[in-house]
């Protein structure tokens, strides 16, 4: 279950690089009934999908050349610049350097050996989302690469996390990711990636009716590329894609 107390090697920011961000934020607020909020005009049109007005998640145009539509999960790092230098160490690719973002915090973007993409924030003035797990806001994160044994060690080495492998249906296995501390105990799962795939981290978004949202979805000109299933012990969800191609899973979990 997610937090946020955000403890080093948990996720702890979202955003969604969109080439037309205005009708990205429409769909959102259709689909989520997220409102958008920019963050100034000094911030190049990024600014935060907002709940309750609080932070449940950022939207900004795209910014690394040939990048296409996507939702990019960062995960909390005490060091940027040590992060980066990881990552170089043990086969990944940092597609952008530590930078400061004004005085909020330090960010930078990295490509896994696996081939895929996702961030780390150091925090400043914003420690990160103003809430997870919830209907409406980040629930979950997975990684999908082609062998999933073979990311372990540098995502071990990069966050500190401890890997264990647990039971999940149909004679599965499924790796969960908890941080070093224990005290957050599952933060990630980590998946085989489907053959003809390309490798991502799939953002889950808690929602209260997963049926009920997958219309919203239809209805808003977005797709559905994995109809809702139920999982016992875990919930009903399902994996969409938004009209630019932006792929998100939605889950309503179950009670524990």
């Amino acid at each position: 279950m997610l937090t946020t107390d955000f403890y080093p090697g948990a996720p702890n920011w979202l955003d969604l690089g969109s080439p037309d961000t205005e009708a990205s934020a429409d769909f959102y607020g259709s689909v989520f009934g997220w409102t958008f909020q920019s963050a100034g005009p000094d911030s190049g049109g990024y600014g935060f999908f907002q709940q309750s007005g609080k932070t449940v998640a950022a939207l900004g145009p795209l910014t690394e050349a040939g990048a296409r539509s996507a939702w990019t999960i960062y995960f909390h790092a005490p060091d940027a610049d040590a992060a980066a230098q990881k990552v170089r160490e043990h086969g990944g690719t940092v597609r952008v350097e530590p930078d400061d973002v004004f005085d909020f915090g330090r960010m930078a973007a990295f490509t896994d050996p696996g081939g895929a993409r996702f961030a780390i924030w150091q925090p400043g003035k914003t420690i990160g989302l103003d809430v997870v797990n919830e209907p409406g806001s980040l629930g979950w994160t997975e990684l999908y690469v082609p062998d999933p044994s073979a990311v372990r060690d540098f995502y071990t080495t990069l966050f500190g996390w401890t890997i264990k492998e647990v039971p999940f249906g149909g004679g599965m296995t499924y790796v969960l990711a908890s941080t070093a501390e224990g005290k957050e105990p599952d933060v990630a799962g980590i998946m085989p990636l489907q053959e003809g795939d390309t490798p991502h981290w799939l953002p889950y978004i808690e929602v209260s009716d997963t049926d009920a949202t997958l219309v919203r979805v239809d209805a808003s000109g977005g797709t559905v590329l994995m109809p809702a299933m139920d999982v016992e012990g875990v919930g009903r969800f399902a994996v969409c894609a938004d009209p630019h191609g932006a792929r998100f899973a939605v889950i309503t979990s179950s009670e524990t």
